[in-house]
């Protein structure tokens, strides 16, 4: 799939299916472009007015390691200020993913949250932002999440807990 970056991406805004196949496929073509205009583009999305377009913006930053300094401040205002679940939880996946302990406070903030997804995401993101050696209060939270009431949030939570602590799984 070729074409310009805002082709790309409305073409991304077509697929219905927020885990579409055409969907992905656009973020992948974004990620291994790894430019300087996808980021732009990305950021753009963050900013869009509907959820649709700032969980896609989300899941492209999220992909793109070469820009994390720019893209912290934008995931860490939407960890902030947004209430969408999915969108919340895209944020924690796209922390989990450019791995950086910058992003350990919002990963925290957003751990306690009412809706398992959004825990599930900060479960995952923990693991990946706490650092080297780990950060205390971040431990914290991974072990309290390893006993959530959501299985699913506990599980993940256990496995990061184990991993944080180099024990074999």
């Amino acid at each position: 799939m070729e074409g310009t970056v805002r082709g790309l991406v409305e073409t991304a805004l077509s697929d219905a299916d927020p885990d579409g196949p055409l969907r992905w496929h656009v973020i992948s073509v974004l990620w291994q472009r790894a430019d300087l205009e996808s980021f732009v583009e990305a950021r753009r999305l963050c900013e869009g007015g509907t959820v649709k377009e700032r969980l896609l913006g989300v899941d492209v930053m999220g992909m793109l390691r070469p820009f994390a300094d720019r893209a912290l401040p934008v995931l860490r205002r939407l960890a902030a200020g947004e209430d969408d679940p999915m969108l919340l939880y895209s944020v924690l996946i796209a922390f989990g993913h450019l791995a950086d302990p910058r992003a350990l406070p919002s990963v925290i903030a957003l751990a306690g949250h009412a809706d398992a997804r959004v825990r599930y995401g900060a479960a995952y993101a923990l693991q990946h932002v706490l650092g080297d050696p780990p950060d205390q209060a971040g431990l914290d939270t991974l072990r309290q999440l390893a006993s959530d009431g959501d299985a699913d949030v506990a599980a993940w939570a256990a496995l990061g807990v184990a991993l944080a602590m180099g024990e074999d799984v």
